[in-house]
């Protein structure tokens, strides 16, 4: 297990590869968020540029202060806030409503003095979120976000970050207006974790997973005699994800494509 998370089985893609040399064991974005713990100019000492001494004394020093979300000791994370003494995992920052910025300087804020959407937007009745089709809640919150571009887009906190994941750097965009920019400024300061990569579904083996997360047609009307769940490997029950947002679907009859057709895009990324 991580030595400052206490955590052995977390998404790597959130807290970062774990790292283990000379009987330290850490995920990295531990290292980068833990209290008085700074990176050396040579990145090649130490683990990823951390002294393992003064990985140690962070270790130690966490030993002596408890999590306020679950109330186990070992919390390397406190608020940024000047005078806030509430620590924290961060494994344990979105359960406690905690913004973790992946930027430099890596700030961390408690439920009470984190940042939140400066927009001015609220969603109309039964808005739901672009990515999961579920509902979202009556305003902005922790969970339910807006693009500040448009303002019209809406979805929930775990959907948008699984989108970031998917998405990576170059392609993360609002999934309504595609605002870049604004949109991922806004996600970043947010605590939304988006990777230095490549989409995921550039390659076959991630496309299969996201077909995993978005299993179902999305066409206003759905011809398929099995449901908008049925989906076959051929033909026009065949379910095509959105080339652009991956966030919504279509069998193939439903938007009149051919058997043959490989590529399709949403009304709203279209």
């Amino acid at each position: 297990a991580c030595m400052l998370c206490r955590q052995a089985e977390v998404d790597p893609d959130i807290y970062g590869r774990k790292l283990e040399k000379q009987g330290l064991c850490v995920h990295v974005f531990c290292l980068f968020f833990a209290n008085e713990l700074f990176q050396q100019w040579d990145k090649n000492v130490g683990l990823m540029g951390f002294l393992p001494v003064d990985i140690q004394r962070t270790i130690q020093r966490a030993a002596q202060k408890r999590c306020f979300v679950c109330g186990e000791s070992g919390a390397a994370i406190t608020c940024q806030e000047t005078g806030c003494d509430r620590s924290f995992h961060l494994p344990c920052a979105v359960e406690g409503g905690c913004i973790t910025q992946f930027l430099p300087q890596y700030r961390s804020f408690c439920w009470e003095h984190r940042p939140e959407q400066a927009v001015e937007a609220a969603p109309e009745e039964n808005t739901t979120c672009l990515i999961c089709l579920d509902p979202v809640e009556d305003r902005k919150s922790y969970s339910t976000m807006v693009c500040p571009a448009c303002k019209h887009a809406w979805f929930h906190r775990g959907c948008i970050q699984g989108q970031a994941l998917r998405a990576g750097i170059s392609r993360f965009q609002c999934p309504l207006c595609r605002d870049k920019d604004l949109f991922l400024m806004e996600m970043l300061t947010m605590g939304i974790r988006i990777p230095f990569r490549l989409p995921s579904w550039e390659n076959s083996h991630a496309d299969m997973a996201l077909s995993e997360r978005h299993s179902r047609c999305d066409a206003s009307e759905c011809l398929c005699p099995g449901g908008r769940e049925q989906a076959e490997e051929e033909g026009p029950w065949h379910l095509l994800l959105c080339c652009s947002c991956a966030a919504e679907g279509t069998h193939r009859r439903c938007s009149c494509l051919t058997n043959s057709t490989a590529s399709w895009e949403c009304d709203s990324c279209a």
